[in-house]
């Protein structure tokens, strides 16, 4: 297995929440013999494609993983959110022909709930590892 140079995109937004998935994600690509070698952060997840670009565009970037977590409010504004983003991050990856994984919690999550799901992130890494790996 080829050591996978990752790069990461981490939500700001609930950051006492995306800060334990980063660290679990980190955790977990040493452990997989990869490295998260750039954290990009951006406010929200809905700012996230633009720093997932600018990552998948680096030679030295194998994969991406997304991390953030969509908290439901008052609103459907976490399921709007969610499934932009979503889609947008699917099409990155096919146009840069480069794994982006998705470590997002949410949409209809309360707090609780997602700190919970901290290991989305460490589930990120192992999707990005597993398809740089297959695509090889």
């Amino acid at each position: 297995m080829v050591k996978v140079r990752i790069g990461a995109v981490v939500s700001e937004f609930n950051y006492d929440i995306t800060h334990m998935m980063l660290e679990l994600a980190k955790e977990h690509a040493k452990f997989l013999d990869s490295e998260i070698t750039k954290v990009i952060a951006v406010p929200g997840v809905f700012d996230m494609p633009l720093a997932i670009k600018n990552l998948l565009e680096r030679d030295e970037i194998d994969a991406v993983v997304t991390i953030g977590a969509v908290i439901e409010g008052a609103t459907a504004h976490d399921e709007i959110v969610i499934q932009h983003a979503s889609r947008k991050i699917t099409d990155l990856s096919l146009d840069y022909n480069k794994p982006v994984a998705l470590g997002i919690s949410g949409p209809k999550m309360t707090r609780l709930e997602a700190h919970q799901r901290i290991d989305f992130g460490k589930k990120a890494v192992e999707a990005a590892v597993k398809m740089f790996d297959r695509l090889q």
